[in-house]
């Protein structure tokens, strides 16, 4: 990257060229497409000798600045895995605490994402929350439903393969309504039942916290996104290092299974 910008520099003191405007054209596109795994609360808390609760509401404090520099960033969808169909297993404690965290976000995060024109959308099976909770993700979803600078998806009590399976489901009641041949089935028609299948899928994916898997987040969706693993724990995700990510995707090569 150093040697492209050193390129803008002096193409900014000369009349570009055709080239010099291609590069200056690809370094400023953005991702349409963000997804984030956001990992490391608990791990970001015991290096610094707290208790797990404080790094999760770290994280929770992370989830608005990084949203914005998305926003500012030309990113038009921004997805984050929140809670996972499998974090049921943690502690009764610690779930508790997420669940008030999601609250949280959602009672005194959600007018300052309005006032930006951010769509809010929660994706996952909503029926295990509780009730207020389930009220709290609706009053949001409407009150942001006609916003069109960025939707921001929060993936709560999700997993890929939950999507899967309930697509698979829905799309096996229509067939057996007569609505849906068998041999209509194809990825465009199945795709169609999946959770974001209205929006662009995911052009990277971002991993906090050191690991280097997908955890059941996106499964169909992810299939030609970049994946990118940063050993940056999630409450110290800051714009500078999702520049740092955006750096690299727009030095990837996306062929889509082509040759170059």
């Amino acid at each position: 990257m150093a040697e492209v910008r050193a390129s803008l520099n002096k193409a900014s003191a000369e009349t570009p060229s055709a080239d010099q405007a291609d590069v200056a054209s690809s370094v400023a596109e953005a991702p349409r497409h963000v997804a984030i795994i956001m990992d490391g609360n608990h791990r970001w808390a015991k290096r610094r000798r707290l208790p797990g609760a404080a790094g999760h509401r770290a994280g929770a404090r992370n989830v608005r600045p990084v949203a914005e520099a998305c926003a500012d960033a030309g990113v038009e969808v921004l997805t984050l895995f929140a809670f996972s169909t499998e974090n049921w297993q943690r502690p009764p404690r610690e779930v508790n605490l997420l669940m008030d965290l999601m609250r949280n976000v959602l009672e005194n995060d959600i007018n300052e994402l309005n006032e930006r024109g951010v769509r809010l959308r929660i994706i996952g099976d909503r029926e295990r929350f509780a009730p207020d909770l389930q009220m709290e993700m609706n009053r949001a979803e409407a009150l942001t439903r006609a916003n069109t600078e960025m939707t921001l998806n929060i993936a709560a009590n999700y997993g890929g393969r939950w999507d899967i399976a309930r697509a698979a489901e829905h799309l096996a009641a229509e067939v057996k309504a007569g609505r849906v041949q068998p041999e209509e089935v194809d990825e465009a028609l199945f795709g169609s039942y999946l959770s974001l299948a209205d929006l662009p899928q995911p052009d990277i994916c971002i991993r906090t916290g050191g690991d280097s898997r997908i955890s059941n987040f996106l499964l169909w969706d992810l299939a030609y996104s970049e994946l990118f693993f940063t050993d940056d724990f999630w409450p110290e995700f800051s714009a500078t290092e999702l520049d740092e990510a955006f750096d690299w995707y727009r030095e990837r090569q996306r062929r889509f299974g082509r040759r170059e």
